[in-house]
């Protein structure tokens, strides 16, 4: 056994190794995603001219995380879902603050449609109030913020993975998620247990190639989520080999108890 495969190991980037079980990601039992279309199994139709959009949640790839780790996921999300909207009434409507929700780990997929369809104000950390949410600003970085500081007061030692947006081959929106994953740095920089899942400087591009493979119109295809799957659980994977001391007590989060021999 060459048990340094599961050490950090030098110059190894967050998905030079994609794994199919999730590595280390399944040290957590429950999984939260909140995000929207791509989060959500979406599949796009189209029948005389026109349209649909059909959320199939088993082919989410936080399902996928599920089934290769074991773990409980919850879909914490619909296609078109922004930030503000999960805020303000998604989240309530659909009981995702209830207690029996809390989840040790939560990744958050939002963005797209706030930047891109909502045409909505990037903003920065500095719109961020932590000692009072309702005071952050009514940009996308207040609500993106609030969603997590409400979660953190009810799960204080939950883990949160917060996901940048791949490359594709529009110039013009790349910089754009650029912005967007310098916003996600400096949120990460606010509270703690919080790490980017930079898919801006690190998954592959999405270009012709990719999606003739792994999409199927404007979304991904079953594959696409599938490997969707294994690179955030890959991505998790790298980090907590990179930051041990951050994940020893996982078992302890939700529960009343801790060691106060490692860090928490």
């Amino acid at each position: 056994m060459d048990i340094n495969q599961f050490y950090s190991r030098p110059n190894e980037k967050p998905l030079d190794r994609i794994l199919a079980d999730g590595g280390f990601c399944g040290i957590f039992r429950t999984i939260g995603c909140i995000g929207d279309s791509l989060s959500s199994g979406e599949f796009e139709s189209f029948e005389n001219g026109v349209k649909g959009y059909h959320d199939y949640f088993d082919y989410a790839w936080g399902q996928y995380i599920a089934r290769a780790t074991g773990a409980n996921v919850y879909n914490f999300s619909r296609g078109g879902m922004t930030a503000k909207q999960y805020w303000e009434s998604f989240a309530e409507q659909r009981g995702f603050w209830a207690e029996d929700k809390l989840c040790q780990a939560y990744i958050v997929a939002l963005g797209a449609n706030d930047l891109f369809g909502q045409k909505q104000e990037i903003g920065s950390a500095a719109d961020v109030d932590l000692e009072n949410c309702d005071n952050n600003a009514l940009t996308f970085a207040g609500y993106y913020a609030k969603i997590i500081q409400r979660l953190k007061s009810m799960q204080p030692k939950a883990r949160f993975f917060i996901m940048s947006m791949p490359h594709d081959d529009d110039a013009e929106k790349n910089a754009m998620k650029d912005r967007h994953a310098a916003l996600l740095y400096e949120l990460a920089a606010l509270f703690d247990f919080t790490y980017v899942l930079d898919f801006a400087r690190y998954a592959p591009v999405y270009d012709k190639a990719f999606k003739r493979n792994f999409y199927l119109g404007g979304h991904l295809n079953a594959a696409g989520y599938l490997l969707t799957g294994r690179m955030v659980s890959s991505y998790i994977d790298y980090i907590i080999r990179n930051n041990p001391e951050d994940f020893t007590q996982v078992g302890f989060i939700g529960t009343p108890f801790h060691n106060s021999t490692a860090k928490w």
